[in-house]
C-alpha cells in the first residue's frame, strides 16, 4: 500500500497511540481526519479534525458522510473501567463492549461502503495482547477485546470479496494515560505507531508489536494449561 496515496480516519487520535499513527500517517504523506469526541482536542498540523464518538451512531454516519474519500480506517479508540466481569459495575462493562466490540463494528459497517466505493483498501483494528489472555480481575477490558478480535476475523473474511483488507495490531502495555497506573513494562505509542502503519503498508493480516504479544500467541497453542499454570 502506497501510504501516500491513502486517504485515513482515525479514531481517537487527540492523544496517545491514536496521536501517534495520525502523526505517523501525515509524516508518510496520507491524508488524515483526527477522529474524536471534541475534535477542538486534535492538536495535529495538517490533519483535518472530525467529531467522532464511536459509541454513537449518529456522529458515526456523519463522520462517514464528511471522511466520505477515506481508504484506511484505523480503530483505536478504546476505554479501560477496570471491572470485573463478576463484580464490577454492569454499566462499565458495557461501556467496554460498546467501545470496543459494538464501536469498533459500527465504524466497519459506515466505513467499509465508503471504502469499497473508493477502490477497495485496508482497516486496522487495534486489539491488546488481552484479547488472548487475561488476569481476571480486569476481565471486561478483555472479554471485549476478544470480541473485537472475533468480528476482526469475521469482517476480514466478509470484506475480503470489496478489495478490502482487515488487519488487527496485538500489543501489550503502552505508555499512555490509560496505563498510567500500571506498574509494568510499557512500550512507546511512537514505536508502536510506526510498527502498526509499517504492517498495514506491507499488507499483513495480524501485526504483533512487542514480544509479549508474540509470546502469548505463541502460548495459545498450548491451551488453558500454558496460558494460565496457576490454575494447576
Amino acid at each position: 500500500m502506497d501510504l501516500s496515496k491513502q486517504v485515513a480516519v482515525v479514531s481517537g487520535s487527540n492523544r496517545g497511540l491514536g496521536k501517534e499513527l495520525a502523526l505517523e500517517l501525515l509524516a508518510r504523506g496520507a491524508k488524515v481526519y483526527a477522529g474524536a469526541r471534541n475534535p477542538e482536542s486534535v492538536d495535529l498540523p495538517g490533519a483535518i479534525a472530525l467529531q467522532l464518538d464511536i459509541t454513537d451512531p449518529e456522529s458515526v454516519a456523519a463522520a462517514a458522510q464528511i471522511a466520505s474519500d477515506a481508504t484506511l480506517l484505523i480503530n483505536n479508540a478504546g476505554s479501560s473501567t477496570g471491572a470485573s466481569l463478576l463484580t464490577g459495575k454492569l454499566e462499565d462493562i458495557q461501556v467496554e463492549f460498546n467501545t470496543h466490540a459494538f464501536g469498533t463494528l459500527s465504524m466497519i459497517r459506515a466505513f467499509a461502503p465508503v471504502i469499497e466505493k473508493n477502490g477497495g483498501g485496508s482497516i486496522l483494528n487495534i486489539l491488546s495482547v488481552l484479547s488472548w489472555l487475561t488476569f481476571g480481575a480486569e476481565g471486561a477490558y478483555s472479554a471485549a477485546k476478544s470480541a473485537q478480535w472475533g468480528i476482526t476475523n469475521a469482517l476480514r473474511l466478509e470484506l475480503a470479496p470489496k478489495k478490502i483488507k482487515v488487519a488487527g495490531l496485538h500489543v501489550g502495555f503502552m505508555d499512555t494515560d490509560m496505563t498510567a497506573g500500571v506498574d509494568a513494562p510499557k512500550s512507546s505509542p511512537k514505536d508502536i505507531a510506526r510498527i502498526a502503519i509499517d504492517g498495514i503498508e506491507a499488507g499483513l493480516y495480524e501485526i504483533l508489536a512487542d514480544d509479549i504479544s508474540r509470546q502469548v500467541q505463541q502460548g495459545l497453542a498450548g491451551g488453558v494449561a500454558a496460558l494460565y499454570p496457576d490454575l494447576g
